[in-house]
C-alpha cells in the first residue's frame, strides 16, 4: 500500500508547536506568580514586625503613662510612635500593591492556561480530522486494490479460457 502524506500535517505540526509554547508560557507565568507571592510573604513580614513594633511602643506608652514620667519624654514617645504609625500605613500599602500584582500574575496565568486549553482543543480537532482521513485514504485504496485484483482475476479467467479452446 503506497505512503499517502496527510495534506495538513504541516499545520498539524504548527499548531503542536503552538501548544509547546502556550505551555512554556503556563510555566513561566507560574514561576511570575510564585515569585510575587513569595515577595508578598516578604512584605507582609515586613509588615507585621512594624505592627508587632508599634503595638510595643504603645504599650510602652502606657506604662509610661501610668507610672508618670516629664512632659519632654512623653512628647518625645507620642513622636516616635507618630513615626511608627506612618511608617506602618507605607508597610500596609506595600501590602496591598503586592497583593494587586499577585492578583494580576494569577489572571496572567488563568489566561494562559485558557489559551492553552484553547490550543489543545485545535490539536486535536486536527488529530481527529487526521484519523478520519486516514480511515477514508485506507478504505478507497482498498477498494482500488480490490478492483485491481478483480480486474487482474478476471483477465487471468479470460486469458485461461482461451487457452483451454
Amino acid at each position: 500500500m503506497p505512503k499517502v502524506l496527510y495534506p495538513l500535517q504541516q499545520v498539524l505540526e504548527v499548531k503542536e508547536k503552538r501548544v509547546k509554547d502556550a505551555e512554556k508560557l503556563v510555566k513561566e507565568k507560574k514561576e511570575l506568580l510564585q515569585k510575587e507571592e513569595e515577595k508578598l510573604a516578604t512584605v507582609k513580614a515586613e509588615r507585621d514586625k512594624v505592627k508587632t513594633h508599634y503595638q510595643d511602643k504603645l504599650t510602652q506608652f502606657r506604662l509610661l503613662l501610668d507610672t508618670g514620667t516629664t512632659s519632654p519624654k512623653i512628647q518625645q514617645t507620642k513622636a516616635y510612635i507618630k513615626i511608627v504609625a506612618e511608617k506602618l500605613v507605607v508597610e500596609e500599602k506595600k501590602v496591598k500593591e503586592q497583593q494587586e500584582k499577585v492578583k494580576n500574575a494569577q489572571k496572567a496565568v488563568e489566561e494562559a492556561v485558557e489559551q492553552l486549553k484553547l490550543k489543545r482543543q485545535e490539536v486535536d480537532k486536527l488529530l481527529i480530522h487526521k484519523k478520519d482521513w486516514e480511515k477514508a485514504i485506507r478504505k478507497e485504496l482498498e477498494i482500488k486494490e480490490r478492483n485491481e485484483q478483480d480486474e487482474m482475476g478476471s483477465l487471468i479467467h479470460l486469458s485461461n479460457q482461451r487457452k483451454s479452446r
